[in-house]
């Protein structure tokens, strides 16, 4: 378990983390969320004892960060967002070392070094140089040597940073694979990568906690949940209904949910048809299935024909864009 309190950081004069505070038991798979500067590398960096904080407290598995960044250390496997290889030695030697150096008993190295090269996908690349390795691979060999001595707790920052969508799919797949196994905290700016991979989310900005949770408790706290887009027509030209009444409809129509609908706008489309497009709160609890339901059941009452029906919910790019936006505005008007 990873437990924060009231973290601080200063560089300087510069606040780098603000007051932040999270707890993330054994098994999960934490995303850290935001923008160039946010302050997702020093909350890593305090964590594996490169930098001690200037205030709070660090604990990892109830070891304190500032008080035994020793023990800390041992219980952690980093990858840096630059991998630092030795390009000259092969997998194997390069792995040698680094079990060497993280104090692997020697009668267990070998074994170590061949779970890690199965684990990581590198058994047919062992004896191969690492200058002659893709930066896939290279990526991977860096993975290798953060689980060569088999810590609990994984701290990954940015491990996507400029590989082509192929190896980002298998480094995905690899972390998705090690969270099963080990809790893991992952530092990106891509939002896709988090959905694809993170059980819970924490949003930094500014040095600050934007946000914090699983993307659908997030999502449900910021009253996000579905958007809808309905293009609609009268079933006969006498029971024509002009958009005035289908809003004032629609209107009568969002009581009917918990957390109510926002009606973003219904307009005259071509041919007689009127456009209506609406969000139903609720995040989480919303059930996409039973809206449809009771939106079609809504348009039948009405003698009204759904020429198009479309759904979107509310994604984790639209939360992330509201909290930092948000925060940038409140900075902007604090000058």
């Amino acid at each position: 378990m990873i437990e924060v309190r009231n973290l601080v950081k200063k560089y300087g004069a510069v606040p780098a983390v603000r007051d932040v505070s999270f707890t993330l038991p054994d098994g999960q798979v934490l995303g850290f969320l935001g923008p160039n500067g946010a302050g997702k590398t020093t909350v890593m960096k305090i964590l594996t004892g490169f930098h001690f904080p200037g205030g709070g407290v660090a604990l990892v598995n109830g070891v304190s960060v500032q008080e035994d960044p020793v023990a800390v250390k041992r219980m952690i496997g980093y990858l840096p967002e630059g991998v630092p290889l030795y390009g000259e030695l092969t997998v194997t030697e390069y792995l040698a070392f680094i079990a060497e150096a993280r104090l692997v008993p020697k009668e267990n190295r070998q074994a170590a070094i061949d779970t890690a090269l199965e684990q990581c996908g590198l058994t047919r690349m062992a004896s191969r140089r690492i200058d002659t390795l893709s930066k896939g691979y290279r990526q991977r060999v860096g993975l290798a040597e953060a689980i060569v001595h088999d810590p609990p707790i994984l701290i990954l920052d940015e491990p996507t940073t400029g590989l082509d969508p192929n190896q980002i799919i298998e480094i995905r797949g690899l972390i998705k694979e090690l969270g099963r196994r080990k809790t893991v905290i992952l530092s990106t700016h891509i939002l896709q990568e988090v959905e694809a991979v993170c059980t819970q989310v924490l949003i930094l900005n500014a040095g600050r906690i934007a946000a914090q949770g699983s993307p659908s408790e997030i999502a449900a706290n910021l009253r996000g949940g579905e958007s809808w887009n309905l293009l609609l027509k009268a079933a006969s030209p006498q029971s024509a209904a002009p958009a005035v009444s289908i809003e004032q409809s629609l209107a009568a129509f969002a009581a009917g949910f918990e957390g109510g609908m926002k009606i973003t706008g219904v307009n005259e489309a071509a041919g007689g048809a009127v456009e209506a497009t609406f969000v139903i709160r609720g995040g989480a609890a919303s059930d996409s299935s039973e809206n449809g339901e009771r939106i079609f059941d809504w348009a039948v009452s009405l003698n009204l024909k759904i020429l198009e029906m479309s759904r979107r919910k509310t994604s984790l790019e639209d939360i992330f864009v509201k909290l930092t936006g948000e925060a940038a505005n409140e900075k902007q008007r604090e000058k």
